[in-house]
């Protein structure tokens, strides 16, 4: 495993990162609690040091905090972050709402007691929102709690996950200085975020968790015309109507612009997330032995060249299955 600094935190952490969201068996089918402490201790023993979680993921915090006692010394030297989610919804598309109502120094000190409860821990090394929107910069109380909480030991550092798509929808707040780290989605079709944000990350310091850099799936090459998944798995509504046919036939002109198999296509996908610039991790959702041997062996990988890099970059792709 190969590591890099998380920004200005001090922490260095493992290059690919744990994923923690399929661990909670609520929007992801085909998980237990048993075999996700064993894909999370496998990640562990193969170097993984930094898993990222959320009051949000049903019983991740949960498993996670299983899966940390029952290592040697409950978990030193592995860092943890989770996410505080807003008190009441938060839509993709601009809210109206008062950062007062969405995230309430209350709720926030709540919401972390309940994931510390969870985890089993005294403190999370990184809290983040886990949404946000630019206009609530300099409004609220949430500041003046986390800075409390940073004062209290119960967090090292703080950070806000951006919402789906909007990368640019950090960069007011991103420039006071309260922020040590930043996660945002970025993959090969996704890459709006070196438009801005990674730039505005490099420049201020800022630790870059990328997230879903296989983009669900779709950059695994697994995702073919007419796939369904089990019943009340939330990719049936992400792979919904012909959107398995458009990731089919996107896959593919990747595949033949640079001349490998699909097996190698999780690499280099999670290969082109490491190269954006200021990412420090790449956390990736691993439920299996399989995928977890197969994400960390992308530290023996050498890095994408700069002419597979170009190649790649004509793949940008603006969609949003979110929606």
């Amino acid at each position: 495993m190969r590591y890099r600094e998380l920004g200005r935190t001090g922490l260095t952490v493992s290059e690919i990162g744990y994923g923690a969201w399929g661990l909670g068996q609520g929007a992801w089918v085909g998980a237990d609690d048993d075999s996700g402490v064993r894909a999370l201790h496998r990640a562990l023993d193969l170097g993984v040091n930094f898993i990222d979680t959320a009051r949000a993921y049903d019983r991740s915090e949960r498993v996670v905090g299983r899966a940390l006692r029952e290592l040697p010394g409950g978990g030193d030297g592995v860092y943890v972050a989770t996410k505080v989610g807003p008190k009441v919804p938060v839509s993709l598309a601009p809210s109206g709402l008062d950062p007062m109502e969405a995230f309430p120094g209350s709720h926030i000190r709540e919401s972390l007691e309940t994931s510390l409860r969870e985890l089993g821990r005294d403190h999370v090394d990184l809290l983040q929102l886990h949404t946000w929107e630019d206009e609530w910069t300099g409004r609220g109380d949430w500041l003046e709690t986390v800075d409390a909480l940073k004062q209290e030991g119960k967090i090292r550092f703080f950070g806000i996950s951006v919402k789906d798509h909007q990368p640019e929808n950090v960069l007011t707040v991103l420039r006071t200085g309260v922020l040590d780290a930043v996660q945002v989605i970025y993959n090969v079709f996704e890459q709006s975020p070196s438009d801005a944000l990674l730039p505005a990350c490099a420049e201020h310091s800022l630790g870059v968790i990328g997230r879903v850099a296989l983009d669900e799936g779709a950059l695994t090459g697994m995702i073919r015309t007419g796939d369904t998944f089990p019943e009340g798995d939330w990719r049936n509504w992400y792979f919904r109507d012909d959107r398995p046919a458009q990731v089919e036939q996107r896959v593919d002109a990747i595949l033949a612009d640079l001349g490998i198999g699909v097996d190698q296509l999780p690499s280099t996908a999670l290969r082109f997330a490491l190269a954006g610039q200021a990412v420090s991790t790449v956390i990736v959702g691993m439920r299996s032995l399989t995928n977890v041997e197969r994400n960390a062996a992308v530290a023996e990988a050498p890095p994408l060249t700069g002419e597979e890099l170009a190649l790649l970059a004509k793949h940008r792709w603006q969609k949003n299955f979110y929606s």
